[in-house]
């Protein structure tokens, strides 16, 4: 299916084995007889044992050009086992400096136990004085449109000798300080300096083919044709392609006007294979904008069957509905409502599969959008936590896991914080009747079970996380949930917990209490009002509290008996209008009669 890349890759692969033998020509002058005592062994040679030889001898020199590198900045390179002390910041540093203080603590840590100083501990160099980060101006940096506010149980991990590294990746890449330490807190500290560069660099252009209007191949071939230069992006996908080159602009070709392909990152390709949609099935996409996954889905269900795509956001619908139709999709149902309504509209148990790509806090497509290193604090990664809460048990709520072939529902967001993935997974775990399963991907990191003092359960190890260092895709989480049970987990006293979709969540904001307004004088017969009104509530709360509805019923409740009274007035207005008119039309021929009897008089 894929011969059309292997010439390409053949013609690649001969342009650079020519370059490298003109190279290793000029460096062959020196002995001839040693060059005619190897004449019979590289006539015995195949042409890619002998392009081998030449990379392996390409990558040994640029091995030893990038250690003659580390040794000209001062990196450790640990031949000689020495201990490198703690680099301190100077009040002259420049960006260049802070580029190679980084490198040096990243190498250190990397082998801490042979390069690291005696007496300075590990968090020393990770760490740094905030006082000495102020000559290089972090404070600049950290400034940002809000200061992040760290919740009780979240205490600022920050040691008392504070801030090296830190401070340095805040210069020298320019996030803010809570989002450092975040993605610190991640990763071991060498792998998270890779994952800082890698955030620098965008991802690679991708496209998806449209399955429901050509192949993979037919696409190649007539892009190609325009002289754009394309590979599969991967053997894990049969509808992916890789853009390295194109010298027109891929958003405006024919091709794409007719709706053969869609640009797509790769890392959405991932919740849609698997969810793994089968054609005759009811799929509900709960936030369906821009509409890339919705197509993909109706493509993998071959338009047959019944597709739901939903999006809150009005402006956001309509490139819903733009890609929809210049795609091709018969399927789908369009509907603008808030996804945590959706059961109340659509139906609890009314699905066979369910999608939600939450909205997030972005944290995983800093490449694509920078504003996100200094715009995001732990009250955005809160707020976003509790809302993805809420849309996943409403989610939950409309799979049917009494369906033969579904019961399915894919949780996915573009986010690496732990906060809006394994902990939002987990709490649904604990509120549902659901379980994590395989998704069926053939790449991917392990989600989380332990993250700091949480604990989450095991089986969240089958979700995956895709990070931009690791697989140089966007970052991203995708979790498997099948439905065992419908229902809620605990009754009717779990449903009540549902409204805050929260218990577990450590918002600041969402916990504090209202704060105190100042005292306003009042007449005293509105105090004795007011006294009468709250022996009244206080008397019927003990009524109330014995079953409360969830909030998003009762929206859909009050909407419900405002259009069920909107048609009983329109129906007992016509009634009247009906019951009036023979009354209207017997009123002229009274008259009528009235004036004959006048006028015979």
């Amino acid at each position: 299916m894929d011969d059309d890349f292997s010439d390409g890759a053949a013609a690649a692969g001969g342009l650079l084995s020519s370059s490298e033998e003109e190279e290793g020509g000029g460096s062959d002058g020196g002995d001839g007889a040693a060059s005619s005592g190897s004449d019979s062994d590289a006539a015995a040679e195949l042409p890619i044992e002998r392009k081998s030889r030449k990379l392996d001898a390409k990558r040994a020199r640029d091995e030893v050009a990038a250690a003659a590198e580390a040794k000209e900045q001062g990196a450790p390179t640990g031949a000689d086992n020495e201990r490198v002390p703690l680099p301190t910041p100077d009040a002259g540093d420049d960006p260049r400096a802070v580029k190679r203080r980084i490198a040096v603590i990243g190498r250190v840590l990397e082998d801490f136990k042979s390069l690291g100083a005696t007496g300075t501990p590990r968090a020393a160099y990770v760490d740094q004085v905030r006082v000495e980060g102020r000559m290089f101006g972090v404070e600049k940096v950290l400034a940002g449109p809000t200061q992040p506010v760290f919740p009780a149980r979240h205490p600022h991990p920050l040691s008392s000798s504070s801030l090296q590294l830190k401070a340095d990746l805040a210069t020298h890449y320019g996030y803010n300080d809570f989002l450092v330490d975040a993605l610190l807190s991640l990763l071991p500290p060498p792998e998270a300096l890779e994952l800082f560069a890698a955030n620098e660099a965008r991802r690679p252009v991708t496209l998806r083919t449209n399955t429901l209007k050509t192949r993979r191949r037919e696409l190649a071939s007539s892009l190609i044709a325009r002289g754009v230069n394309l590979d599969p992006v991967g053997a894990w996908s049969k509808v992916g392609l890789v853009v390295h080159e194109a010298p027109v602009p891929l958003g405006a070709t024919p091709e794409y006007l007719a709706g053969h392909y869609m640009l797509q990152g790769a890392a959405s390709l991932l919740p849609v294979m698997a969810l793994a949609p089968r054609p005759g099935e009811t799929v509900v996409d709960v936030a369906a904008a821009p509409g890339g996954k919705t197509c993909h889905l109706a493509a993998m269900m071959r338009n047959e069957g019944t597709l739901f795509a939903n999006e809150a956001s009005p402006t956001r619908l309509r490139s819903v509905v733009a890609n929809l139709t210049r795609c091709g999709v018969s399927c789908a149902v369009v509907s603008n409502y808030d996804g945590r309504r959706l059961p109340a509209v659509l139906g609890a148990a009314s699905a066979d599969r369910v999608l939600l790509d939450a909205p997030c806090s972005g944290t995983g497509v800093v490449a694509k959008d920078p504003a996100v290193k200094t715009s995001k604090s732990a009250n955005d990664v809160w707020r976003c936590a509790h809302l993805q809460k809420e849309l996943l048990l409403a989610a939950i709520d409309l799979a049917d896991a009494r369906s033969p072939s579904g019961g399915v529902v894919v949780y996915s967001t573009c986010s690496l914080m732990v906060e809006e993935n394994e902990l939002v997974v987990d709490y649904a775990l604990r509120k549902r009747h659901v379980k994590v399963v395989d998704a069926g991907l053939a790449f991917g990191r392990p989600g989380f079970t332990r993250w700091r003092e949480h604990r989450t359960h095991p089986s969240l190890a089958h979700a995956r996380r895709f990070y931009p260092h690791a697989h140089n895709l966007d970052g991203f989480f995708v979790c498997k949930l099948v439905k065992t049970a419908n229902g809620v987990k605990g009754g009717a006293a779990a449903a009540d917990d549902d409204d805050d979709a929260g218990d577990a969540n450590p918002d600041p904001l969402l916990d504090a209490g209202p704060t105190t307004p100042p005292p306003v004088k009042r007449a005293p017969a509105a105090d004795a009002a007011d006294a009468g009104a709250d022996a009244g509530e206080a008397a019927a709360e003990p009524a109330a509290k014995k079953k409360k509805v969830p909030g998003y019923v009762k929206a859909a409740l009050a909407e419900l008996a405002a259009e069920r009274a909107a048609a009983a007035t329109v129906a007992s207005e016509a009634a009247a209008a009906a019951s009036a008119a023979p009354a209207a039309a017997a009123a002229p021929k009274k008259d009528g009669g009235k004036k004959k009897k006048k006028r015979a008089a």
